[in-house]
């Protein structure tokens, strides 16, 4: 499992990469875009909970994507020691032009197996992850 891993994530990052963006950003902007898109609210808490992603790591992200613009953070009108996080229009526009191309290569990827061997992977997998 690491060593496909490994490689699901070599070529996401080989495609990602020339637009200044790391794999975890990537996946922290597309489930901003979902939130956002299913009008709910998404703080670092969130994130890390349907990212999977340590705090660290989507603290770190997140000020990386601030620093280039692609997302803003307000104070919570709910609680004001919570941020909530929303991508600006440039990140809008950066995550809508890469998810067709990282579901491409995801495509690529999984492509090798039979469809249902896919949904079989896709179940185990998420059994896992629960």
């Amino acid at each position: 499992m690491w060593q496909a891993t490994v490689v699901w994530q070599r070529l996401i990052k080989k495609v990602i990469e020339p637009y200044g963006v790391a794999h975890a950003q990537f996946v922290l902007m597309a489930i901003l875009l979902w939130i956002e898109e299913h009008h709910k609210q998404s703080t670092q808490a969130v994130l890390v909970k349907m990212s999977k992603l340590d705090k660290m790591t989507v603290s770190k992200a997140l000020n990386t994507l601030g620093d280039k613009e692609f997302i803003t953070r307000i104070e919570s009108p709910k609680d004001s020691r919570t941020k909530v996080t929303h991508l600006t229009n440039k990140g809008r526009a950066l995550i809508q032009q890469l998810v067709p191309i990282v579901e491409a290569v995801d495509a690529q990827f999984f492509g090798g197996l039979e469809k249902a061997d896919q949904k079989q992977l896709t179940q185990a997998l998420a059994l896992l992850v629960e």
